[in-house]
């Protein structure tokens, strides 16, 4: 088997690519997408203003991929909670509790990026993100609810659909929430009321 042993050409990099974005994620919660520059990304990632540009792009590229790896981070650890092996009503209330414990984390901005900075920001992909990861939201939790059906543990009638948009729309909620300040101890307490209320049964 022939190996291929050349070598890049050019300088290695002196930074860490996974670190800058997170880095510049931090940059973008503390100034808003309008706030911040570029001078702001240079020193807040620790990038040379050549490096910034040849691997990330502008700042708009930027925003984006930080975004997208935000979400996927994100996303995957709600998932998680979500997906856990257990009964539909923890299933729930894990995946609204984790909304409140990572919009709160100690250490961190409170909110989430996708709810309180993006939104914000006057740009058709990223309106168009949203909107697909809001939706991808609501068909993983949709897809929980039908295996609780599945289960017995919900009617074969029970609006799943209508339900999910509604788990997802507490969800947005409690982060916004956390935002303003509101105490976790609270929060988490209303991500458990949150979790009984939407599994109730339909009306007649």
């Amino acid at each position: 088997m022939i190996q291929n042993t050349a070598r890049p050409v050019g300088r290695p990099r002196s930074f860490d690519e996974t670190g800058a974005l997170e880095k510049a994620t931090q940059v973008f919660w503390s100034k808003g997408y309008d706030g911040v520059t570029i001078d702001d990304l240079v020193a807040g990632m620790g990038v040379g203003r050549p490096s910034l540009y040849a691997v990330f792009g502008d700042k708009r590229a930027i925003f984006l991929r930080v975004l997208k790896a935000y979400a996927e981070r994100k996303g995957a650890l709600a998932a998680k909670a979500l997906l856990s092996p257990q009964s539909l009503r923890d299933s729930i209330a894990d995946f609204l509790r984790y909304a409140v414990e990572s919009a709160t984390e100690k250490g961190s901005a409170r909110g989430c990026l996708m709810m309180c900075v993006a939104p914000v920001v006057d740009d058709a992909e990223v309106r168009k993100f949203l909107q697909n990861a809001v939706a991808g939201g609501a068909a993983l939790v949709e897809g929980r609810l039908r295996d609780g059906i599945t289960a017995g543990e919900i009617p074969a009638d029970f609006p799943v659909a209508v339900r999910a948009t509604q788990v997802t729309d507490f969800a947005r909620s409690l982060t916004m929430r956390a935002q303003i300040g509101t105490p976790r101890k609270t929060l988490l307490r209303e991500a458990e009321e949150a979790a009984d209320l939407v599994l109730l049964p339909r009306r007649a």
